[in-house]
């Protein structure tokens, strides 16, 4: 019992310190034209940039679209950068993630 305990403090250990490590990360995704998202590793957004070609009232239903297809894009390449950030990480071996 013990043991596992001691397993478990340092899964947490290792875990916080995954956390601040891909805190650091910064992620830029700027394949939609005109719009550019800065986010962390911890797929926490710092910027967004908005060309004003997307300012057009007319253009506002495109934009939208084409936003939410940009933040899902970039939050998926945090995802896998998450990743492998955990797969070089020593010791942190969870079923399923490798």
């Amino acid at each position: 019992m013990l043991d596992q305990m001691k397993k478990m403090l340092e899964l947490k250990k290792k875990a916080d310190m995954l956390k601040r490590e891909l805190e650091k990360l910064e992620i830029e995704y700027n394949e939609v034209r005109g719009i550019r998202l800065k986010l962390n590793g911890a797929q926490i957004f710092n910027t967004i940039e908005i060309d004003d070609s997307w300012l057009d009232p007319k253009q506002k239903s495109r934009f939208q679209t084409e936003l939410i297809k940009a933040i899902n894009m970039a939050t998926r390449k945090a995802q896998k950068e998450a990743a492998v950030q955990m797969q070089k990480m020593p010791g942190f071996d969870i079923p399923g993630l490798s």
